[in-house]
């Protein structure tokens, strides 16, 4: 706890020293470039991942970075979505998965989370994820594979949750919103994004990937 206080004091005679124009501007309002809905797993930085300042992301963070379906449960992300989308008119949501999950962990392993009712039941969000890994790719049974293709495959079934809120379907409709699936591996930096013409997650840097459109055969590099 003494590291937070600490860094909270370097960051007002530092950080906040140096950028404290730009915190004041914050204080007349947002606008944001893009929604980035990732995991809540420490091990990801959205800011950092993507060199952005305070105010350019508006970030939504969730075990194993799900999107619970419209209707399912009206809670915390469907009002930050539908904020993002008709508050703030986000022009792209990112949904960011990562490598070495440990909810789509916990997906292929249930056994691993049974003492944790909420997690299981959160996971049910992502049971699609879990059939198509089990049902479609019987043949991949090493342990790292499996699980990489398992966070590949749920960032393309959360951009189908997403597509059933309202306010995200009608703004892709008009042509004002793109969605986009991402995979990022820490412990290389890199960062994959689904490309529907490969139909498959390539490197993004320098790449100009369109608008996703999910695949359910997706080929995993």
């Amino acid at each position: 706890m003494q590291k937070l206080v600490d860094g909270i004091q370097e960051f007002k005679t530092g950080s906040f020293r140096e950028d404290q124009e730009l915190f004041e501007t914050l204080a007349e309002g947002q606008n944001p470039l893009a929604l980035f809905i990732t995991c809540s797993d420490s091990r990801i930085d959205p800011n950092l991942l993507t060199q952005t300042k305070p105010g350019e992301l508006f970030v939504q963070r969730t075990a194993g970075n799900i999107v619970p379906p419209y209707g399912s449960v009206f809670s915390g992300e469907a009002c930050t979505i539908e904020y993002a989308v008709m508050g703030l008119k986000i022009r792209d949501i990112i949904i960011c998965g990562h490598s070495h999950c440990g909810a789509m962990g916990g997906l292929l392993n249930p056994d691993a989370i049974e003492k944790m009712p909420a997690v299981k039941a959160y996971l049910q969000h992502a049971e699609a994820t879990r059939r198509i890994v089990e049902e479609n790719y019987p043949q991949l049974t090493d342990p790292a594979k499996r699980l990489k293709l398992t966070v590949e495959e749920n960032v393309l079934v959360q951009l189908e949750n997403l597509r059933t809120h309202p306010s995200v379907a009608a703004a892709v409709g008009r042509g004002e919103l793109k969605l986009h699936g991402w995979v990022y591996k820490f412990e290389t930096g890199e960062v994959f994004g689904y490309n529907p013409t490969e139909n498959a997650f390539l490197p993004v840097e320098g790449v100009s990937l369109p608008a996703t459109m999910p695949d359910r055969t997706h080929t995993s590099e």
